[in-house]
Order: C-alpha cells, then sequence, then structure tokens
C-alpha cells in the first residue's frame, strides 16, 4: 500500500518510528469500532494493530502499549458532535476518497442510531449487532466485519447505481 506524505506525517506524529502502528479502544466492538479499523487497514496502515480492552482499562493500556486509543470520550479519534470516530479518522488522515465518501454517511447513520442520513444505514446497523452478537472473540469479529466492509466500499465504488429488480415469470 502506497502511503501519501500526509499520511506518514500524520503516523509519525501519532507513533514516532513505531511501526506497525497500534490502536486500542472498548472491548466488543460494532459499528465504529470495526470501520476504524478496517479504514485504517485499507487506507493508512496495512499491519497495523488493534486492541480490545475494558472500557475503564482503554488509556491504561494505550500508555503501556503505545498505542492510541480511538471511539472513546477523551480520546484523539472520537464522536464530535453529529459525527462519529469513522469521520474523525477521514478528516485527520485527509482520505479523500469517493468511496469512502459515500460510505462515511452509512456509518455515522448505524453508529449514532441516525438511520436517515442514508437508506443502508439500518441495514449495516442489524448486520453489525447481528454480527456481535454471534461472534464472541473481538479479533475475530474484527476480521470478519471487515469483510463487511469491504463489501460495502465495492458497493459504493463499483455497484451504487445498480438496481435488484427481476422478477421471475409468471407460469
Amino acid at each position: 500500500m502506497e502511503r501519501s506524505s500526509h499520511i506518514t506525517s500524520v503516523l509519525d506524529t501519532l507513533f514516532d518510528d513505531r511501526r506497525p502502528s497500534k490502536w486500542v479502544t472498548r472491548e466488543r466492538p460494532k459499528i465504529d469500532r470495526i470501520a476504524c479499523p478496517w479504514l485504517i487497514r485499507r487506507f493508512v496502515d496495512a499491519d497495523a494493530q488493534f486492541l480490545y480492552v475494558p472500557t475503564p482499562e482503554v488509556f491504561e493500556v494505550a500508555a503501556r502499549e503505545g498505542a492510541v486509543a480511538y471511539d472513546i470520550p477523551g480520546a484523539e479519534f472520537s464522536h464530535v458532535g453529529e459525527l462519529c470516530s469513522f469521520d474523525a479518522f477521514l478528516e485527520r488522515f485527509a482520505l479523500d476518497d469517493a468511496g469512502l465518501a459515500a460510505v462515511a454517511p452509512i456509518i455515522r447513520g448505524a453508529d449514532t442510531d441516525r438511520h436517515d442520513l442514508a437508506p443502508e444505514a439500518a441495514g449495516l446497523h442489524a448486520l453489525a449487532l447481528g454480527m456481535a452478537a454471534s461472534i464472541e472473540d473481538d479479533h475475530a469479529l474484527l476480521e470478519r466485519g471487515c469483510l463487511l466492509y469491504d463489501a460495502l466500499y465495492a458497493w459504493a465504488v463499483h455497484a451504487r447505481g445498480e438496481r435488484h429488480s427481476w422478477t421471475p415469470p409468471r407460469a
């Protein structure tokens, strides 16, 4: 993956020369806490590591591990107003990509219970919560959840205008 000089500069600011980058957040990830790692691995640092810990331990683990906390109040990457952590990553890393711009309101709508932001937000919400309810291991959930975001991004880039209106012929 080729990184822009801006992305490299942000990573250097956050981690100095420590790579791969390390990120930590609350355990039992759902929407934003899967979308953000997906974004980081696909567009920022393919080898990034993610830690899921009990909420009261996030900042302690971040300090001990040299990780950056995200999606928790007080973290550098978290919700601001009506925006979610995914939006904070897009802004900080200056990720200007049409596919990401299309999926951002879906993720924001699903994560903030604002399904009116995009028609697909309710579906993402249902799938993310269903995956979290059926997969107990947070890292397994992350790996499988990334497939969901890969598919959402591919839809945004390649199939957004496609409709499925086929009906079988009457016998």
